[in-house]
C-alpha cells in the first residue's frame, strides 16, 4: 500500500499556489513555478524564473495529494548515469575520481543557487590537468535523490525560509538518499588501482570503503561562493557533515 505523508499546513499553503494543472489527451501535466533562478550568463548574473512539470495520469485539483505522492513516486529513478574517463585511467599511477550528482539547474542552466555547475567544470579541469581520471555523472541523484520535480518544490520552500535539509524533510524525504553502489561497481571494472577522490562529502568516502575500493587521498572542491548559495553551502557543512573548507570561505 502506498504510504502518503501528512503535509504541514504551512508547507501546503506555500506550495499549492505555485502548482497549475494542464490537461492533455492522455494525462495531466502538473506545472510548478515560477521559481527565481539567478544564472551566470556571459559572466553576469541574470535572474530567470524556472518552472518544472510532471506528467501524471491522475487528474485532480487536490494538490496536497499530488505533493504527498512525491516521496513515494521515485521520480529520480527514470534516468541513466554515465562516466567520463580521461587518460590512461586503468593503469595510471595517480588518477582522480569525481562522483558528481546531476544538477539540472546548476550543470545546465548555470544556476548560482548551488555550487554544482562549478564543481562539475572544476572537476573536469582537475582531471585533465592530472592526466588521468574519471567523472561519474549520476543521473538518479537529482536533488540528493528526490528528483527534479520534487527539487522544484524544495526550492520554493527554500525561498520561504527553509534550508536544503529542512525542505527535503518537510516533503517527506531524508536529507540525502543517494546511492553510489552501481557507480562503484563500474569503477571497479574500469580500474583496480587506488584513486584520489574529489569530494567534500565524507559519506562518499564511506561508500568507497564499503565497496572495498582503495583510496590514496582526498582533494576538496570548494569555490564559487556567492550571496545566492552561501546558506546552501553552510548547510552542507553544518547539517550534512561535509568537510569544513580551509580558511572558512563560506562566512
Amino acid at each position: 500500500m502506498e504510504q502518503q505523508i501528512k503535509l504541514d499546513p504551512q508547507v501546503l499553503s506555500i506550495l499549492q499556489d505555485k502548482i497549475q494543472r494542464i490537461d492533455t489527451e492522455y494525462d495531466s501535466i502538473y506545472l510548478v513555478g515560477p521559481i527565481q533562478l539567478p544564472v551566470n550568463l556571459g559572466g553576469k548574473t541574470t535572474l530567470f524564473h524556472w518552472y518544472c512539470w510532471w506528467n501524471y495520469e491522475e487528474v485532480t485539483e487536490d494538490y496536497e495529494a499530488i505533493i504527498a505522492k512525491l516521496s513515494s513516486a521515485n521520480l529520480a529513478e527514470y534516468q541513466q548515469s554515465s562516466v567520463l574517463v580521461y587518460g590512461d585511467f586503468a593503469t595510471a599511477d595517480h588518477a582522480l575520481v569525481r562522483m558528481h550528482s546531476i544538477c539540472h539547474t546548476g550543470d545546465i542552466f548555470g544556476s548560482k543557487r548551488c555550487d554544482c555547475g562549478f564543481q562539475l567544470r572544476e572537476a573536469m579541469e582537475r582531471i585533465k590537468e592530472n592526466g588521468s581520471g574519471a567523472l561519474f555523472y549520476l543521473a538518479n541523484h537529482e536533488g540528493r535523490g528526490i528528483g527534479l520535480f520534487s527539487k522544484a518544490m524544495a526550492y520554493i520552500l527554500q525561498e520561504n525560509g527553509y534550508d536544503t535539509v529542512e525542505a527535503n524533510e518537510r516533503l517527506g524525504f531524508v536529507n540525502d538518499s543517494r546511492n553510489y553502489q552501481n557507480a562503484l561497481h563500474v569503477l571497479k571494472k574500469l580500474r583496480q588501482k587506488p584513486v584520489t577522490v574529489i569530494t567534500n562529502n565524507p559519506e562518499k568516502l564511506v561508500a568507497f570503503k564499503e565497496a572495498e575500493i582503495s583510496i590514496n587521498g582526498r582533494t576538496p572542491l570548494w569555490g564559487d561562493v556567492s550571496e545566492y548559495n552561501r546558506k546552501y553551502l553552510q548547510t552542507k557543512v553544518n547539517k550534512s557533515g561535509h568537510f569544513q573548507p580551509e580558511g572558512a570561505p563560506l562566512r
